[in-house]
């Protein structure tokens, strides 16, 4: 605590000043305040606040604690004074006024600076009561040393600035002078989900616990035909991340402390906050394949370390801050989740697999391709990804006209398009999406092509010449959305709230109302060409097609392509010519180079069989260094006499191996405790400079393990040892990366149990 003298504080406030009364004597003495106790331990169960690393006593980097609460909810204060507070001769008021970032304007007209008189429980008055902001006494007692200890509610505004704030203290006696005490330490104050005048209240306490209070997620990568999981460390308790959070809002940013309490207004910011595209963010997007100078954005394993690094930025000039190489979607959308719940917006992360970009707002994915099957690029900038990851935060749409667009809404932190001027996007109500309301605030004409825009292939005849369709998809486009469920460590299927089933009544008025709403250049030359006929691919259909693929192949195996073609007619020959192609890509659709095209022409006698065999061998697809196993397998076939043409393009991914972990012991709190993580090598060649990063829930440092060189189709091993800091539920995570094999990852839940007479604590060794 400090003393600080009048002046120093132009925000100062006395009420009730009297100078006739003043002169009398106080025979009591003057009210003094030895020390403010802030209740770290009892605001921090009662605000769900204690894991904060600034709450603990003692904090691990030595600095006093600080008081982290949540807004709209009362929180505790002890005065430690020389005396009771005598209300006949005292008068104690308080000023709260937010932490002031690059040196913004604060006042109590924009609800950044508050004055509250303390008053006694029996004289707060039911107009007190429905006030934003009180402070009440509530107990006062004698200390053994002598001291009395005087309880102090604080209730705070329900819309408060979501900030760091300062508070003073006056305190005034009859016949002494004013003295303002400083509580020297700011205190944090944060969005909460608990109260229900909060517009990011959320009313399920299992919710709660998972969307706000849980460091560890799970984000699901691959595609449609093969997707699996991997745990993320959110980390929104460790040290520096709350700092960085506001620090990213209001300096960077540039959201004033007026609006840092209007979630819809931080939502936005922070979406566009993690991406660099607008020369201020966190994270610098690359979907290269060449991520020399920074990490791999696969290699990532949680948030912590790219907030602390971006972090340590914060005195530089903007112009001299550089960001944090390298991002893609699920780190964006990592990072994003932990900068909510680290300000406590419910957030949860979510993954759509086949998403579409559609670059021309016209609620349809354009592909064009020659005679041959081959794709035309330059004729349109969509793309397909494997999967795309965003976020969805909980709050209510004070702005919209509707309440039925509260819940959930999606941001999103990947620098895909820009929103007006700024590469940021959301919040968008997921209902609007689902309703086909393209037009509701913020970009959900976006979102709802990532879900449910029409997949349409053109072949281009040349010069002169009408295009044809070839193929006409209305349900290719997003599928299995997918986010953790609440309280375990599964999938949840979240496709139903995104879009009415396929090819339903629904379903067909809804993308006709986007269509309309959407009002693209586009719209009325599809509308007139495709929507609403026959959505077959088929216009002669004795000749049918089958693209044949194996899921369960592994990366360091052969595989095989198969095109299975059926002539059903009893009495037509039918000659077919055709190709199959076979590139690899990044899960974004960008090519980075063929590896198989192969032509065929055959000729198919009645009722019969023919399949095509494109064999791939390892050394076809595999070259050091390639992050990802993913492929775009697309075949193409004109049956000759017929206007019957046939396209298909599949995504295509080989399984990699799982990290296996292990424990050597049941796990004890404060307890050296032994893990072993394992794989096998899949490869037929050598891994060297392999490295294992391991996140884990409640360890504040993540470990970085080099492994010995793996022999070809080797076993792997590394034995490492953590302390359990916390009692009950504890993730950790492996990941393995190197040169010849990365993305290899594995995840194991444990209960901590309290030490009993028959357990030591042991040394830490954090690897061997």
């Amino acid at each position: 605590m400090e003393v600080t003298a009048p002046h120093e504080l132009p925000f100062a406030f006395w009420p009730g000043n009297n100078e006739l009364e003043n002169e009398l004597e106080n025979r009591e003495g003057e009210l003094k305040i030895e020390r403010i106790d802030t209740c770290v331990e009892e605001n921090g169960t009662q605000h769900h606040t204690d894991k904060f690393e600034m709450m603990g006593t003692p904090r691990g980097n030595g600095m006093p604690s600080q008081l982290v609460v949540r807004r709209g909810q009362e929180f505790l204060l002890k005065f430690h004074c020389n005396r009771p507070i005598n209300p006949e001769v005292d008068a104690v008021s308080l000023v709260l006024a937010v932490d002031s970032i690059r040196g913004e304007y604060i006042c109590h007209g924009h609800g950044t600076v508050v004055f509250m008189t303390l008053q006694s429980d029996d004289g707060v008055t039911e107009e007190d009561q429905d006030m934003d902001w009180t402070a009440t006494l509530q107990a006062s007692q004698t200390l053994e040393n002598g001291l009395t200890e005087i309880t102090v509610a604080i209730k705070t505004s329900p819309n408060a600035s979501v900030s760091r704030w300062h508070m003073i203290v006056n305190v005034k006696s009859k016949g002494f002078d004013e003295v303002r005490y400083s509580l020297g330490q700011t205190f944090y104050l944060l969005f909460n989900p608990w109260c229900p005048e909060d517009p990011v209240f959320l009313d399920d306490e299992n919710q709660r616990q998972e969307y706000v209070l849980e460091d560890m997620t799970m984000i699901w990568k691959g595609s449609a035909r093969n997707f699996n999981s991997y745990k993320w460390k959110l980390g929104q308790y460790e040290e520096n991340v709350l700092d960085c959070s506001l620090w990213l809002l209001g300096d960077v940013a540039r959201v004033s402390a007026t609006y840092r309490g209007n979630p819809v207004k931080v939502c936005r910011a922070l979406s566009g906050v993690v991406n660099s595209n607008d020369n201020y963010g966190v994270l610098l997007g690359n979907w290269s394949g060449d991520y020399r100078g920074g990490t791999a954005p696969s290699a990532w394993t949680g948030s912590v370390k790219i907030l602390q690094k971006f972090y340590q930025q914060k005195e530089l000039d903007p112009v001299d801050r550089n960001p944090i190489l390298y991002g893609q979607c699920f780190a964006f959308a990592g990072v994003l989740g932990t900068l909510c719940r680290a300000l406590g917006i419910p957030c949860r992360i979510v993954t759509n697999f086949t998403s579409a970009h559609d670059t021309e707002g016209s609620m349809t994915i354009d592909k064009y391709v020659d005679e041959e099957g081959n794709n035309k690029k330059e004729f349109s900038g969509d793309s397909v990804w494997n999967f795309h990851v965003w976020n969805e935060v909980w709050l209510k749409r004070h702005d919209l006209d509707s309440e039925m667009y509260d819940g959930w809404q999606v941001i999103d932190g990947t620098p895909q398009e820009s929103s007006d001027g700024i590469y940021k996007l959301g919040p968008a109500p997921v209902l609007a999406i689902k309703n086909g309301r393209v037009n509701m605030l913020y970009d959900c004409d976006f979102v709802f092509s990532e879900v449910n825009a029409d997949s349409v292939v053109w072949r281009y005849r040349g010069p002169g010449k009408s295009l044809e369709l070839v193929r006409m998809n209305t349900t290719e486009i997003g599928r299995f959305i997918s986010t953790k469920a609440v309280g375990v460590d599964e999938r949840e299927d979240i496709t139903k709230n995104y879009k009415c089933g396929e090819q339903s009544t629904e379903e067909k008025q809804t993308m006709l109302r986007a269509l309309k709403l959407g009002k693209s250049c586009l719209t009325k030359h599809y509308l007139k060409l495709a929507r609403g006929k026959d959505q077959s691919n088929a216009k002669n259909d004795d000749v049918k097609f089958e693209l044949q693929l194996n899921d369960y192949a592994r990366f360091g195996e052969s595989f095989t392509v198969l095109l299975l073609i059926r002539n059903i007619s009893d009495d037509q020959v039918h000659s077919i010519k055709g190709r199959i192609n076979l590139d690899h890509i990044v899960y974004t659709g960008k090519h980075i180079k063929s590896i198989a095209s192969h032509p065929f022409s055959i000729t198919i006698e009645p009722n019969g069989e023919e399949v095509i065999q494109v064999p791939i061998v390892f050394d076809d697809y595999y070259e050091p260094g390639m992050d990802e196993a993913i492929f775009k397998v697309s075949s193409f076939a004109a049956v000759e006499g017929t206007d019957h043409g046939y396209y298909s393009q599949k995504d295509y991914s080989l399984r990699k191996p799982t990290v296996h972990l292990q424990l050597a012991s049941d796990p004890i709190l404060r307890s050296s405790l032994k893990i072993t993580a394992a794989f096998r090598n899949p490869l037929p060649v050598p891994i060297t400079d392999g490295l294992f990063h391991i996140e884990c829930s409640g360890l504040c440092k993540s470990l970085s393990i080099p492994a010995d060189p793996i022999d070809a189709r080797g076993n792997c091993e590394v034995v490492f040892m953590i302390i359990p800091s916390a009692e009950g539920t504890t993730q950790i995570t492996a990941k393995f990366i190197s040169q010849e094999l990365s993305d290899v990852v594995g995840s194991l839940t444990f209960e901590v149990s309290l030490p009993n007479e028959n357990n030591s604590l042991n040394e830490v060794l954090y690897f061997s």
